[in-house]
């Protein structure tokens, strides 16, 4: 099972600044992930052409079931408003998305209620003080050959602290699911915390941010460690698209799955 987690910056590439459907098309294709979690997904925004980003993400996979969750209605640094329902879907939508090769058997989408302070941000012109936007986790439970396996992205808030209290809510909504569970996303904090606060496995340490020369991991798989049957890890990577302000990071488990059509990796080793 390969799974992967991006930080899409709608799209942006940092070369020219402007978002073209096949260079996000080419980037995605190169992660080749089975499960796909993707963080700063743009839907029918201006900046980024009108396109559905996370509908060009399916494609270049090749997987047949993906999901977007929006959390902000408008667009972010300008005029938006928390998507509150599906009235809402007519307008320009930011958020998260899921995208799978295997099938789906539920959806659940939990809201992660953004900072109520405003805080300091580096924004390429200065700093600046932002209101936090609000957060989602969207999880999804997998129908693989090997049973029933959840996953999940988000992408947490910026403001210190506020990301674990989010992390916490997140971790509890998910134990509500099967495992084995597994958590993709942008957390806006180091390995540390994270795994002081979860108690979960990161099941990668890389350096994600910012994309020219990476210096902090932000970008996160983790595993809840009770009854993680998904094997060991085979592989991570961080390729360098041109697309985002990120890098993406890559997990390869020798798990007993693999999407319907793909063929067994031969470098894989079978743990005992």
């Amino acid at each position: 099972m390969r799974l992967a987690t991006f930080n899409l910056l709608h799209g942006r590439s940092l070369s020219d600044g402007t978002v073209h459907a096949d260079r996000v098309h080419a980037a995605i294709a190169e992660l080749d992930a089975d499960v796909l979690g993707l963080q700063e997904v743009d839907r029918a925004q201006p900046r980024s052409g009108l396109l559905d980003l996370t509908a060009i993400a399916a494609d270049a996979l090749g997987a047949t079931t993906h999901r977007f969750a929006a959390a902000v209605v408008g667009t972010p640094g300008e005029t938006w408003q928390p998507w509150r329902s599906d009235d809402d879907n007519a307008h320009p939508l930011y958020g998260i998305a899921l995208v799978s090769r295997y099938p789906v058997l539920r959806w659940q989408i939990t809201t992660l209620p953004g900072a109520p302070i405003r805080s300091p941000v580096y924004t390429g012109d200065g700093i600046r003080l932002l209101k936090d936007e609000p957060r989602v986790l969207l999880a999804a439970v997998l129908d693989t050959p090997a049973g029933p396996v959840t996953v999940a992205t988000t992408h947490l808030s910026f403001v210190p602290g506020w990301n674990l209290r989010q992390l916490r809510h997140a971790v509890r909504a998910l134990r509500t699911l099967p495992g084995p569970r597994l958590l993709l996303g942008d957390l806006n904090m180091p390995t540390g915390p994270v795994r002081a606060v979860t108690g979960w496995r990161p099941l990668a340490k890389a350096p994600t941010f910012p994309s020219p020369s990476p210096r902090a991991q932000l970008d996160h798989i983790l595993a809840d460690p009770r009854g993680f049957s998904l094997g060991r890890v085979l592989q991570v990577a961080t390729p360098h698209p041109d697309v985002s302000d990120h890098l993406p990071l890559i997990v390869q488990l020798d798990a007993e799955t693999r999407a319907p059509g793909r063929p067994p990796d031969p470098t894989a080793h079978r743990s005992s």
